[in-house]
């Protein structure tokens, strides 16, 4: 094609597309120098589209290589100085060159394009275009329906393209790739599409627009339906039973014993539901709260049964054991039958699952003739579960405190907080800080809860808490509580629990109350030891269920009647393998093996300790899962050995020769703790000096570098779990001489308990010696000699 000279006119967001007239307003003097010289000539000039819109004067880079020859149908100058032009695009055209930028643009140009012969395919294409123009002007009310029938008499696929690109919304870069694209059919391909994408957004804002004034159509008419519904209550006079509930609630107000405080809110409150309208959000807000006011036991209290002896009957009789909780709450019923209003004791209960906390405190409630309410703490993170939420919030409610106040119908219920260990904390507060008001007697006379906004008297509650440990519970919460601990049952109470209160209880539960089933004392043992491991009875008592359950299976096959013995050899094929190891002492004196005592939640336990030397340089070898308080207690104990090594007769570098061992079965359980330091010691003195341990021996203790012996917690457990093994003798600290009587009788009388001061006397007692006196005063001599001699001598 042959090369034209013309000027060149930029434009800002506009692209002129050939067949099209557009008015333009021209305002840059180098856009109306380029119009007006060409009316001087040709009437034409080049339109093309700027890259950037906000650029005043746009060089030859800033100006898109592909425009359109437009002829000037019309010159029209305004007042402001600006121009008026009226153009008609013909042909595309693209740039070359641009020969003159200073006084306005002028750019040697090339026209191009294609001219396509008739297809099918072509008239296909030009039909489909046609049809979703169709659609889109449907859709797009903006688009004259009079475009459809000037669109549908157009043959022509290129001026058919050049038309309908004028009525869409499109990118300024999409209409550049149009009218840069050089075939018909490529254009109208493109226009598919883009109508497509369109046709489509179209439908989604129709579907918006729908929606929204179906919603605003529903709010007019219920608005309008509640105004008229207004009226017509006004006009039958069904307002007057608003009224007859204001009067009501008067009524209610004048006869509820309130406090000065609520008595006041309450008045105040209903001369602000009168002014309101019966209908109104806010008044169904109002209304709920007078309700709160008159429903809560302002002044309301239940009668204490001060019978100290009924009381004692009645916790006997539900729970057994737990001596020092009975104590407590006898205690406190004989200071109310001195006082006339004592404070409420808060009393937290510590110990392992299935003690029986919670049935405690209901049975206290019993003993006391007092209403029960018990609020589950675990899982509790918000703040407002404890005070509740302010009126401002929509359904705000009391919290926890009022409402179980509401629910007892008394202001003196026994209240139990339970697992109040397992509270959490987020960013909606610290429920644990809320509970310090609850629980403090200095404070909880005027508890104030966010939603009534009233001071509510909590001295006469008494709170019982439950724990499982006192390491969830913050220091200041622990300080306003009486902490009593549960240690959990012995073997000889479960055994008395099983009896009085579980067999008869699965035997009536299971259907068996009238038959005569016999089950003896060496079956519950062997539940007990081989069936279950916990400090509680909760699985005893599953297993003593599942025990009647096989035998009311057994009734049901035979008949009734049949006389039905359970023996500790028919336990197991009850209940099939048992679950658990018992332990019991080694069967032999053993060197490096020593018997130690230790505690755990579920109770005393056996644990053996081993001890083999190998040839080495120095290394100690510590296996079973010890956690870090236990290393350290076997490097103490090695400590103590090399600083006794000459007087136990052992080479005083023994330790830079061999490796020392240490292992505690069984190795998948976590241990931990002090008490194991002279049951290691000992071990290592009788793998070093390769004498054995007696196995009738125990012992448990904590050791210093010094070899003195300190002391440890759980002897009672300890001893049980000796008691158990069949062990006959237990090594204790001197300092745990008063922890003795808190060991059963029984147990006492089958079990020799020594205190020992140093690890000196627990050599004594436990290794085999011929001479163990002597070997004593041996030890004990090179304890009395001045450090100089007995500081190892430094190698040369």
């Amino acid at each position: 094609m042959a090369n034209h000279v013309a000027p060149l006119l930029p434009l800002r967001d506009i692209i002129v597309f050939p067949h099209q007239v557009v008015p333009l307003f021209v305002g840059r003097e180098k856009s109306i120098a380029a119009l007006e010289d060409a009316m001087e000539s040709s009437k034409e000039i080049l339109l093309a589209a700027q890259k950037r819109a906000k650029t005043n004067e746009p060089a030859p880079e800033d100006i898109y290589e592909v425009g359109t020859i437009a002829t000037i149908i019309q010159l029209l100058r305004l007042p402001d100085g600006t121009v008026k032009v009226l153009v008609e695009g013909k042909r595309r055209a693209r740039i070359l060159a641009f020969v003159e930028t200073q006084r306005f643009h002028t750019v040697r140009y090339e026209e191009f394009g294609q001219e396509p012969g008739p297809s099918i395919e072509l008239e296909a294409l030009i039909r489909s275009v046609q049809s979703t123009f169709e659609s889109y002007v449907k859709l797009n009310k903006r688009i004259p329906s009079e475009t459809l029938s000037v669109v549908s008499g157009i043959d022509d696929p290129s001026k058919l393209a050049d038309t309908i690109v004028c009525y869409l919304t499109l990118k300024l870069q999409d209409k550049q790739s149009l009218l840069e694209s050089p075939s018909p059919a490529r254009r109208l391909e493109r226009l598919h599409e883009l109508m497509q994408a369109e046709i489509e957004i179209l439908q989604v804002e129709k579907k918006i627009r729908t929606r929204v004034k179906k919603q605003m159509e529903r709010t007019q008419k219920e608005y309008y339906l509640n105004e008229q519904m207004q009226a017509i209550q006004k006009e039958l006079g069904e307002r007057d039973e608003f009224k007859n509930e204001l009067q009501e609630l008067e009524e209610k107000l004048a006869a509820k014993r309130l406090t000065k405080e609520a008595e006041q809110r309450g008045r105040a409150e209903l001369r602000k539901l009168k002014m309101m309208s019966p209908m109104s959000a806010e008044a169904t807000v109002v209304r709920n709260y007078i309700d709160w006011l008159l429903v809560l036991p302002w002044n309301e209290y239940t009668r204490d049964k001060l019978d100290i002896t009924r009381a004692e009957e009645v916790l006997d009789e539900d729970h057994y054991g737990l001596k020092k909780v009975k104590e407590r709450i006898i205690e406190h019923l004989a200071v109310q039958a001195l006082v006339e209003r004592p404070k409420g004791p808060i009393l937290c209960l510590v110990g392992p699952p299935g003690v029986g906390k919670t049935s405690l405190a209901r049975s206290v409630a019993r003993a006391m003739g007092r209403k029960f309410v018990r609020v589950s703490l675990g899982g509790v993170r918000d703040e407002a579960e404890i005070r509740g939420h302010r009126r401002t919030y929509i359904g705000a409610m009391p919290g926890k405190v009022i409402q179980s106040l509401k629910r007892a119908a008394s202001s003196n219920p026994v209240f139990l907080l339970d697992e109040i260990d397992k509270m959490s904390t987020d960013f909606r507060g610290d429920p644990s800080s809320a509970l310090l008001e609850v629980l403090d007697p200095e404070q909880n006379s005027t508890f104030a809860d966010h939603y009534l906004d009233l001071d509510y008297d909590l001295s006469q509650v008494l709170f019982i808490a439950t724990a499982n440990t006192t390491n969830g519970i913050p220091a200041p919460l622990q300080d306003r509580m009486e902490i009593i601990r549960l240690e959990g049952y012995t073997e000889p109470e479960k055994m008395a629990i099983a009896r009085k209160y579980l067999v008869p209880k699965q035997t009536e539960t299971n259907g068996l109350k009238d038959e005569p089933i016999a089950i003896s004392d060496a079956a519950l043992t062997t539940i007990i030891q081989r069936y279950t491991r916990e400090a509680g009875v909760r699985n005893l008592e599953r297993e003593i269920g599942s025990v009647c359950r096989k035998l009311a299976r057994e009734v049901v096959k035979k008949g009734r009647g049949r006389r039905h013995r359970v023996d500790d050899k028919r336990i197991e094929k009850l209940l099939g393998v048992p679950k658990y190891r018992y332990g019991v002492a080694e069967e032999k004196d053993e060197v490096g093996l020593t018997t130690g005592l230790a505690w755990t939640q579920v109770g005393g336990e056996i644990l053996t300790t081993e001890v083999t030397i190998m040839a080495g340089k120095g290394r100690l070898i510590m296996t079973g899962k010890l956690g870090d308080v236990m290393q350290e207690s076997a490097q103490a104990a090695m400590s103590y050995v090399r600083s006794r090594a000459e007087i136990l007769g052992v080479d005083r570098n023994f330790y830079q020769k061999i490796d020392a061992h240490i292992h505690v079965p069984e190795g998948a359980m976590p241990k931990d703790g002090p008490s194991a330091g002279i049951t290691m010691a000992t071990s290592l003195v009788s793998a070093l000096v390769r004498v054995p341990v007696r196995r009738e021996i125990a012992m448990t203790g904590e050791i210093t570098l010094r070899g003195r012996v300190l002391p440890i917690g759980g002897l009672k457990e300890k001893a049980l779990a000796a008691h158990r093994a069949k062990v006959k003798t237990i090594l204790v600290p001197q300092e745990n001489e008063k922890d003795i009587p808190e060991i059963p009788k029984s147990v006492r009388q089958d079990l020799d308990v020594v205190c020992v001061k140093h690890m000196d006397e627990v050599l004594k007692h436990a290794l085999v010696l011929d001479n163990p006196d002597a070997f004593f005063d041996k030890l004990q001599a090179s304890a009395t000699l001045p450090v100089e001699e007995v500081r190892p001598q430094p190698t040369h």
